[in-house]
Protein backbone atom coordinates (compact mmCIF):
# COMPACT_ATOMS: atom_id res chain seq x y z
CA UNK A 1 0.00 0.00 0.00
CA UNK A 2 1.69 3.25 -1.07
CA UNK A 3 0.66 6.98 1.23
CA UNK A 4 0.91 9.89 -0.16
CA UNK A 5 1.49 13.23 1.58
CA UNK A 6 -1.63 14.34 1.31
CA UNK A 7 -5.08 13.48 -1.21
CA UNK A 8 -6.74 16.42 -3.39
CA UNK A 9 -9.53 15.66 -1.18
CA UNK A 10 -7.90 17.09 1.94
CA UNK A 11 -7.39 20.73 0.46
CA UNK A 12 -11.14 21.34 1.34
CA UNK A 13 -13.93 21.45 3.80
CA UNK A 14 -16.88 20.89 2.16
CA UNK A 15 -17.05 24.11 -0.46
CA UNK A 16 -14.01 26.12 1.93
CA UNK A 17 -11.08 25.77 -0.07
CA UNK A 18 -8.04 25.94 2.39
CA UNK A 19 -5.75 27.17 0.42
CA UNK A 20 -7.28 30.59 0.04
CA UNK A 21 -7.09 33.36 2.97
CA UNK A 22 -9.35 35.83 3.39
CA UNK A 23 -8.16 38.18 6.05
CA UNK A 24 -4.94 40.16 5.96
CA UNK A 25 -3.25 37.97 8.45
CA UNK A 26 -3.50 35.40 7.08
CA UNK A 27 -2.08 36.86 3.68
CA UNK A 28 1.08 37.88 5.73
CA UNK A 29 1.50 34.25 6.64
CA UNK A 30 1.11 33.00 3.43
CA UNK A 31 3.84 35.65 2.74
CA UNK A 32 5.91 34.49 4.88
CA UNK A 33 5.58 30.47 4.24
CA UNK A 34 6.33 31.09 0.29
CA UNK A 35 9.52 33.11 1.94
CA UNK A 36 10.39 29.73 3.70
CA UNK A 37 9.52 27.79 0.65
CA UNK A 38 12.48 29.41 -1.32
CA UNK A 39 14.58 27.12 0.80
CA UNK A 40 12.85 24.19 1.60
CA UNK A 41 10.40 21.80 -0.13
CA UNK A 42 6.36 22.16 1.02
CA UNK A 43 6.62 19.68 3.91
CA UNK A 44 9.48 21.33 5.28
CA UNK A 45 6.99 24.70 5.47
CA UNK A 46 4.95 22.22 7.97
CA UNK A 47 7.59 21.55 10.10
CA UNK A 48 8.99 24.83 10.79
CA UNK A 49 5.64 26.19 10.76
CA UNK A 50 4.87 23.59 14.14
CA UNK A 51 8.63 24.89 15.15
CA UNK A 52 7.33 28.29 15.66
CA UNK A 53 3.87 27.69 16.68
CA UNK A 54 5.37 24.99 18.94
CA UNK A 55 7.51 27.61 21.02
CA UNK A 56 4.96 30.45 20.89
CA UNK A 57 2.72 27.82 22.49
CA UNK A 58 5.13 26.85 25.35
CA UNK A 59 5.41 30.75 25.51
CA UNK A 60 1.58 30.89 26.08
CA UNK A 61 1.51 28.35 28.43
CA UNK A 62 4.38 29.87 30.86
CA UNK A 63 2.63 33.59 30.64
CA UNK A 64 -0.91 31.59 31.58
CA UNK A 65 1.02 29.87 34.15
CA UNK A 66 2.29 33.51 35.71
CA UNK A 67 -1.57 34.78 35.22
CA UNK A 68 -3.24 32.11 36.59
CA UNK A 69 -0.79 32.40 39.76
CA UNK A 70 -1.99 36.02 39.97
CA UNK A 71 -5.26 35.18 40.03
CA UNK A 72 -5.36 32.57 42.14
CA UNK A 73 -3.66 34.49 44.69
CA UNK A 74 -6.19 37.30 44.43
CA UNK A 75 -8.94 34.65 44.57
CA UNK A 76 -10.27 35.75 40.91
CA UNK A 77 -11.40 32.83 38.88
CA UNK A 78 -10.13 30.52 41.13
CA UNK A 79 -13.11 31.46 43.61
CA UNK A 80 -15.12 28.99 41.60
CA UNK A 81 -13.27 25.91 41.98
CA UNK A 82 -13.98 25.00 45.76
CA UNK A 83 -18.26 25.60 45.40
CA UNK A 84 -18.07 23.71 41.90
CA UNK A 85 -16.11 20.86 43.76
CA UNK A 86 -18.41 20.56 46.52
CA UNK A 87 -21.55 20.26 44.21
CA UNK A 88 -19.71 17.46 42.40
CA UNK A 89 -19.49 15.72 45.65
CA UNK A 90 -22.95 16.28 46.09
CA UNK A 91 -23.73 14.88 43.00
CA UNK A 92 -21.78 11.05 42.96
CA UNK A 93 -23.04 7.92 43.71
CA UNK A 94 -21.38 4.67 43.37
CA UNK A 95 -23.02 3.84 39.90
CA UNK A 96 -22.20 7.54 38.54
CA UNK A 97 -18.42 7.39 39.60
CA UNK A 98 -17.51 3.76 38.72
CA UNK A 99 -19.05 5.12 34.94
CA UNK A 100 -17.17 8.23 35.17
CA UNK A 101 -13.83 7.12 36.12
CA UNK A 102 -14.46 4.23 33.19
CA UNK A 103 -14.48 7.70 30.69
CA UNK A 104 -12.03 9.70 32.22
CA UNK A 105 -9.53 6.32 31.59
CA UNK A 106 -9.76 6.74 27.73
CA UNK A 107 -8.52 10.43 28.16
CA UNK A 108 -5.54 8.91 29.82
CA UNK A 109 -1.71 8.19 29.70
CA UNK A 110 -2.68 4.36 28.47
CA UNK A 111 -6.34 4.97 26.97
CA UNK A 112 -5.85 8.04 24.89
CA UNK A 113 -2.57 6.89 22.78
CA UNK A 114 -4.73 3.45 22.18
CA UNK A 115 -7.67 5.10 21.25
CA UNK A 116 -6.05 7.76 18.85
CA UNK A 117 -3.30 4.94 17.12
CA UNK A 118 -6.75 3.17 16.26
CA UNK A 119 -8.48 5.99 14.79
CA UNK A 120 -4.91 7.13 13.09
CA UNK A 121 -4.99 3.41 11.80
CA UNK A 122 -8.52 3.19 10.54
CA UNK A 123 -7.65 6.77 8.49
CA UNK A 124 -4.56 5.87 7.05
CA UNK A 125 -6.02 2.88 5.57
CA UNK A 126 -8.86 4.23 4.22
CA UNK A 127 -7.57 7.30 2.64
CA UNK A 128 -3.97 6.72 1.89
CA UNK A 129 -2.46 9.17 3.63
CA UNK A 130 0.40 10.11 5.59
CA UNK A 131 -1.88 13.14 6.70
CA UNK A 132 -3.33 11.76 10.06
CA UNK A 133 0.18 10.04 11.10
CA UNK A 134 1.70 13.49 10.44
CA UNK A 135 -0.61 16.17 12.43
CA UNK A 136 -1.02 13.78 15.01
CA UNK A 137 2.82 13.34 15.96
CA UNK A 138 2.68 17.30 15.42
CA UNK A 139 -0.15 17.80 17.55
CA UNK A 140 1.00 15.12 20.02
CA UNK A 141 4.20 16.48 20.66
CA UNK A 142 3.08 20.29 21.31
CA UNK A 143 0.36 19.07 23.99
CA UNK A 144 3.15 17.21 25.89
CA UNK A 145 5.53 20.34 25.79
CA UNK A 146 2.62 22.41 26.62
CA UNK A 147 1.23 20.03 29.94
CA UNK A 148 5.05 19.77 31.34
CA UNK A 149 6.03 23.07 30.90
CA UNK A 150 2.50 23.87 32.79
CA UNK A 151 2.98 21.35 35.37
CA UNK A 152 6.66 21.74 36.30
CA UNK A 153 6.11 25.62 36.27
CA UNK A 154 3.02 25.67 38.90
CA UNK A 155 2.95 23.16 40.56
CA UNK A 156 -0.20 23.49 42.03
CA UNK A 157 -1.68 20.71 44.40
CA UNK A 158 -4.63 18.48 43.36
CA UNK A 159 -7.96 18.87 45.32
CA UNK A 160 -7.88 17.14 48.88
CA UNK A 161 -8.18 13.38 48.80
CA UNK A 162 -11.31 13.16 50.83
CA UNK A 163 -13.23 15.26 48.26
CA UNK A 164 -11.41 12.99 45.68
CA UNK A 165 -12.70 9.39 44.07
CA UNK A 166 -10.05 6.91 44.07
CA UNK A 167 -7.47 5.89 42.10
CA UNK A 168 -5.77 8.79 43.68
CA UNK A 169 -3.54 10.93 41.07
CA UNK A 170 -0.42 12.87 42.88
CA UNK A 171 1.38 14.94 39.84
CA UNK A 172 0.92 18.70 39.60
CA UNK A 173 -2.86 19.67 38.95
CA UNK A 174 -2.38 22.82 36.30
CA UNK A 175 -3.01 22.47 33.93
CA UNK A 176 -5.47 19.66 33.22
CA UNK A 177 -3.40 16.69 31.10
CA UNK A 178 -6.02 14.69 30.63
CA UNK A 179 -7.96 18.24 29.15
CA UNK A 180 -5.49 19.54 27.08
CA UNK A 181 -4.68 16.43 25.65
CA UNK A 182 -7.69 15.07 24.59
CA UNK A 183 -8.40 19.13 23.03
CA UNK A 184 -6.04 18.97 20.97
CA UNK A 185 -5.68 15.19 19.94
CA UNK A 186 -9.23 14.70 19.45
CA UNK A 187 -9.33 18.42 17.67
CA UNK A 188 -6.74 16.90 15.37
CA UNK A 189 -8.30 14.06 14.52
CA UNK A 190 -11.50 16.14 13.86
CA UNK A 191 -10.08 18.23 11.34
CA UNK A 192 -8.95 14.96 9.18
CA UNK A 193 -12.13 13.59 9.10
CA UNK A 194 -13.43 17.05 8.08
CA UNK A 195 -11.07 16.70 4.97
CA UNK A 196 -12.55 13.60 3.81
CA UNK A 197 -16.28 13.87 4.69
CA UNK A 198 -18.71 14.96 2.07
CA UNK A 199 -21.72 15.56 3.63
CA UNK A 200 -22.48 18.46 5.90
CA UNK A 201 -24.29 16.61 8.35
CA UNK A 202 -21.58 14.36 8.56
CA UNK A 203 -18.92 16.76 9.17
CA UNK A 204 -21.82 18.35 11.90
CA UNK A 205 -22.23 14.93 13.91
CA UNK A 206 -18.02 14.96 13.78
CA UNK A 207 -17.85 18.15 15.31
CA UNK A 208 -20.74 17.62 18.01
CA UNK A 209 -19.33 14.39 18.75
CA UNK A 210 -15.98 15.42 19.39
CA UNK A 211 -16.80 18.73 20.92
CA UNK A 212 -18.64 16.34 23.38
CA UNK A 213 -16.19 14.51 24.01
CA UNK A 214 -13.78 16.58 25.28
CA UNK A 215 -15.93 19.04 26.93
CA UNK A 216 -17.13 15.61 29.15
CA UNK A 217 -13.24 14.34 30.05
CA UNK A 218 -13.11 17.87 30.97
CA UNK A 219 -15.66 18.09 33.34
CA UNK A 220 -15.27 14.44 34.40
CA UNK A 221 -11.96 15.39 36.14
CA UNK A 222 -13.66 18.14 37.82
CA UNK A 223 -16.46 15.49 39.20
CA UNK A 224 -13.75 12.99 40.32
CA UNK A 225 -11.74 15.42 42.35
CA UNK A 226 -8.91 14.84 40.38
CA UNK A 227 -8.77 18.85 38.88
CA UNK A 228 -9.83 21.95 39.84
CA UNK A 229 -12.33 23.72 37.66
CA UNK A 230 -9.44 26.14 36.18
CA UNK A 231 -7.07 23.51 35.99
CA UNK A 232 -9.86 22.32 33.07
CA UNK A 233 -10.15 26.04 31.55
CA UNK A 234 -6.69 26.02 30.95
CA UNK A 235 -6.66 22.99 29.42
CA UNK A 236 -8.97 23.62 27.01
CA UNK A 237 -8.22 27.23 26.22
CA UNK A 238 -4.25 26.15 25.79
CA UNK A 239 -5.56 23.12 24.05
CA UNK A 240 -7.40 24.89 21.43
CA UNK A 241 -4.49 27.50 20.77
CA UNK A 242 -2.26 24.73 20.07
CA UNK A 243 -5.07 23.06 17.61
CA UNK A 244 -5.05 26.35 15.92
CA UNK A 245 -1.53 26.25 15.17
CA UNK A 246 -1.17 22.55 13.84
CA UNK A 247 -4.43 23.54 11.28
CA UNK A 248 -2.82 26.58 10.26
CA UNK A 249 0.25 24.83 9.64
CA UNK A 250 -1.26 21.60 7.41
CA UNK A 251 -3.30 24.85 5.40
CA UNK A 252 0.11 26.68 5.00
CA UNK A 253 1.92 23.47 3.90
CA UNK A 254 -1.27 23.02 0.84
CA UNK A 255 -0.89 26.36 0.12
CA UNK A 256 3.04 25.81 -1.02
CA UNK A 257 2.43 22.62 -2.43
CA UNK A 258 -0.45 23.75 -4.65
CA UNK A 259 1.56 26.60 -5.65
CA UNK A 260 4.11 24.15 -6.63
CA UNK A 261 2.15 21.84 -8.51
CA UNK A 262 0.72 24.12 -10.48
CA UNK A 263 3.76 25.33 -11.91
CA UNK A 264 4.85 21.83 -12.97
CA UNK A 265 1.74 21.56 -14.51
CA UNK A 266 2.11 24.64 -16.09
CA UNK A 267 5.70 23.61 -17.49
CA UNK A 268 4.06 20.33 -18.85
CA UNK A 269 5.78 17.97 -16.28
CA UNK A 270 3.58 15.09 -14.87
CA UNK A 271 2.13 16.52 -11.04
CA UNK A 272 0.60 14.04 -8.62
CA UNK A 273 -1.39 15.29 -5.84
CA UNK A 274 1.99 15.17 -3.98
CA UNK A 275 4.20 16.23 -5.53
CA UNK A 276 6.69 19.04 -4.70
CA UNK A 277 8.79 20.08 -7.30
CA UNK A 278 11.63 18.39 -9.12
CA UNK A 279 14.30 17.70 -6.01
CA UNK A 280 12.43 20.18 -3.83
CA UNK A 281 13.37 23.03 -5.87
CA UNK A 282 11.12 26.47 -5.10
CA UNK A 283 8.72 27.11 -8.30
CA UNK A 284 8.22 30.40 -9.74
CA UNK A 285 4.57 30.28 -8.62
CA UNK A 286 6.05 30.07 -4.83
CA UNK A 287 8.85 33.13 -5.12
CA UNK A 288 5.60 35.19 -6.60
CA UNK A 289 3.03 36.90 -4.66
CA UNK A 290 0.69 34.51 -3.47
CA UNK A 291 -2.62 36.08 -4.75
CA UNK A 292 -2.33 33.10 -7.46
CA UNK A 293 -3.27 30.92 -5.17
CA UNK A 294 -5.20 33.30 -2.62
CA UNK A 295 -7.59 35.64 -4.49
CA UNK A 296 -8.93 38.35 -3.16
CA UNK A 297 -12.20 37.90 -0.73
CA UNK A 298 -14.96 38.11 -3.19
Amino acid sequence: MRLRDHTPDEERIGQRDLAQWRSEPGRWLVRMAFALARWTAARGVLVATAVVGGVLAVLLTTASAEVYDAVTENDGVAGLDQPVLDQAVQWRSPGLDTAVTAFTDVGGTAGMPVLVAVVVLVMVLAWRSWTPVVLTLIAAAGSLAMTTTGKDLIGRARPPLNLAVPPYEHSPSFPSGHTLNSTVLIGVLVYVALLHLSSRRARTAVVVAGAVFVVAMGLSRVFLGHHWLTDVMVGWTLGLAWLSVVVTAHRLFLTVRRARREEATAAGAPASPGAGGAGGQTSSAVQESPSRVNPRRS
